[in-house]
């Protein structure tokens, strides 16, 4: 799995994985239960993964929906 984005925005996260998995890209969201236990300090950001064999295009349909910058860089 290839991390594509590290954030604290649950809403961020949320639109990214909405628009993999219309495409049919299998994501995955890691730490999501960290980051709701620790609130709002800023620390423990959730993670966006995809499968390597995938990362071409979702970096494609992320950057074509505007949150290119907040793509990890490979």
């Amino acid at each position: 799995m290839i991390e594509l984005i590290r954030a604290n925005d649950v809403v961020l996260i949320g639109f990214a994985r909405s628009v993999l998995e219309a495409a049919e890209i299998p994501v995955l969201v890691a730490d999501s239960h960290m980051s709701l236990m620790e609130g709002s300090i800023g620390v423990f950001g959730q993670r966006l993964l995809v499968p390597r064999d995938h990362e071409a295009q979702a970096r494609r349909l992320l950057t074509d929906a505007g949150i290119a910058h907040e793509l990890r860089q490979p």
